[in-house]
């Protein structure tokens, strides 16, 4: 195990070391009981308790994602939980409190770390700095843009996914610049902060929807776009409509994980209009065949190809041939 700190003991509070920092543990579990212990432990008086992939990074990484608004959450097989603790808080105690809550034996505890104390909006702020793709800037609201002619995205993502530095969101940027149709009609389709549709209204879009199923990424995509001076329509996947003259798009874009892309394709297809074209990231490069095949199924008029790639990621696009 590895430890700054004692499991028993917290800091003296009256030592004349400062109590300017936190207390990260950082445990294993197993699927059927991660949850459980999240729970257990925030009861039992852990400031916060986070989950990631104890396989992250490895052969073994597998996405985890919830299909609609109505599922629960699923986990990973193996799961690495960290638990921060206030300074003064004894973790052999926390892990007790939360054993008995759960009526197991306490947790192994795999690292204790001392974390030391920051303003983490102004840490995170920093990283996330103007970031140039192409003819694109996107800047965030709390920075000034690097060059005021261009063509700047002013974002704040909140808690919405989308900012321009993971790679899926990048190519999504670059096919827009290249291949944008002229007064397209264009559905984002997972809109997150709002990034894919901000820039495709600034591009030269005549109509712009973006749909997720998450009402934070809603809020956080309109309150982008309102920065920005950009129209564009968010709303639940359930309340975007697929009739009338004006339902079809010439473009739609999501940017999601293959497995939800996959699950998604007869919706998205419903929304292209005829000679349409569907872009699709968040992908793998050893995702592509299923993912094409998946598409070819919902509408044998499409083929996708590999637009880009990004280091392991790629995107895909393809257009629907006439009958």
């Amino acid at each position: 195990m590895k430890s700054d700190w004692p499991l028993s003991t917290p800091p003296d509070p009256d030592a004349h070391e400062p109590a300017a920092y936190l207390i990260e543990l950082e445990l294993l579990a197993e699927a059927q009981c991660a949850e459980a212990w999240s729970d257990a432990l925030l009861q039992a008086g852990a400031l916060s308790v986070s989950l990631e992939d104890a396989d992250a990074e490895s052969g073994s990484e597998q996405p985890v994602y919830a299909e609609a608004a109505d599922s629960t959450p699923t986990v990973w097989p193996r799961n690495r939980l960290r638990v921060l603790l206030g300074p003064h808080q004894a973790a052999d105690q926390v892990l007790s409190v939360a054993a008995r809550r759960l009526q197991r034996e306490p947790a192994a505890v795999v690292a204790v770390r001392r974390i030391a104390a920051q303003d983490w909006v102004r840490s995170s702020r920093e990283q996330f700095a103007p970031l140039r793709i192409g003819r694109l800037w996107v800047v965030p609201t709390w920075a000034d843009p690097p060059d005021p002619s261009a063509v700047n995205l002013r974002l704040d993502p909140g808690m919405a996914f989308g900012t321009g530095t993971h790679p899926s969101t990048r190519l999504c940027l670059q096919w827009l610049q290249a291949n944008l149709p002229p007064h397209a009609r264009v559905l984002d389709y997972g809109c997150g902060s709002g990034i894919l549709a901000i820039a495709a209204a600034k591009l030269g879009a005549r109509r712009v929807a973006g749909v997720d199923i998450d009402p934070l990424a809603l809020q956080a995509a309109r309150e982008n776009s309102r920065r920005n001076d950009v129209r564009a329509d968010y709303t639940d996947p359930g309340l975007l409509s697929s009739e009338g003259p004006n339902a079809g798009f010439d473009v739609v874009i999501a940017n999601i994980l293959a497995n939800p892309l996959m699950l998604l394709a007869p919706v998205l297809v419903r929304h292209l209009a005829e000679a349409g074209t569907i872009v699709l990231a968040g992908v793998l490069a050893r995702q592509y065949e299923a993912l094409a095949g998946a598409y070819r199924a919902a509408d044998a008029r499409l083929r996708l190809s590999v637009w880009g790639a990004d280091g392991d990621w790629v995107c895909l696009a393809g257009r629907r041939t006439s009958r």
